[in-house]
């Protein structure tokens, strides 16, 4: 698998508690780890999801990549979820997202002020709402943020109009949500023989196709797929090798997806 090219993320999945339940989660990290995951996305938003993180990949925390967010209107709430979160990921942060975009002139400096403090690598934005798109692209062309994050999937396009081709020509990293469509493009996976075409490219079940999807647009860096399974997370892994798909096999996906 090439390195980083997908990662993991966290909304729901890691907001647990309980020693029994959170175990099972760090185990999921170790194996993750192993099999070549290394960048990890959470945020405040997510509930517990930071602190089991940042617990989770104590032992190897030099091996592995952070992307977290900040996300609050009110100044005090937000400095105090940026010192949380250094704390929950020893000290340092790769990547660090205004969340949904709250508040982003003032995030924008705070986050900036940390880089200066060399506790945060990269500065971030994202967003989940084609509406706020526009919005996104205003912060893109301050050239003040080094990547984004948006949802990209056969059923949920709107990013390739105008925020693609936007990260390409500013050369910003592109991380990608809900590759499943939330759970929606899971519900009913096409048969065997439907699939029979990609099988050259490594694609073996229906999640591999939609991941292989994403990745298969040059323009997309790094994929955030969420499971609690071992399973799932394993099997999502071979969509991170070549050979990438074609036009051909990409519109073929799309159709199976019913777009």
């Amino acid at each position: 698998m090439e390195a980083g090219v997908i990662g993991m993320g966290t909304w729901r999945t890691f907001d647990v508690r309980g020693p029994r339940v959170e175990a099972e989660r760090h185990h999921l990290l170790d194996r993750a780890v192993a099999g070549g995951v290394d960048l990890f996305d959470s945020s405040p938003m997510y509930g517990e999801a930071e602190r089991v993180l940042g617990e989770a990949v104590t032992s190897f925390r030099d091996r592995v990549s952070i992307a977290t967010k900040v996300w609050s209107a009110d100044d005090g709430i937000a400095g105090r979820q940026l010192s949380n979160s250094l704390a929950y990921f020893h000290g340092r942060v790769e990547l660090f997202q205004i969340h949904n975009l709250v508040a982003w002139p003032a995030r924008l400096k705070m986050l900036e002020d940390l880089q200066n403090d060399a506790k945060v690598f990269a500065v971030g934005a994202t967003h989940y709402s084609p509406g706020a798109f526009g919005q996104l692209a205003e912060v893109m062309r301050t050239g003040r943020i080094d990547a984004i994050q948006i949802p990209y999937n056969p059923g949920q396009r709107e990013v390739e109009q105008e925020i693609l081709p936007l990260a390409a020509a500013l050369d910003l990293g592109v991380l990608v949500m809900r590759p499943f469509g939330e759970g929606s493009l899971l519900r009913h996976s096409p048969s065997a023989r439907e699939l029979e075409p990609l099988r050259d490219f490594g694609v073996e079940n229906w999640p591999q196709a939609l991941l292989k999807w994403v990745l298969s647009d040059t323009r997309c860096h790094v994929v955030l797929p969420a499971t609690s399974s071992q399973k799932h997370m394993g099997e999502n892994l071979p969509a991170g090798e070549k050979p990438w798909l074609g036009a051909e096999e990409r519109a073929l996906i799309t159709r199976l997806a019913g777009g």
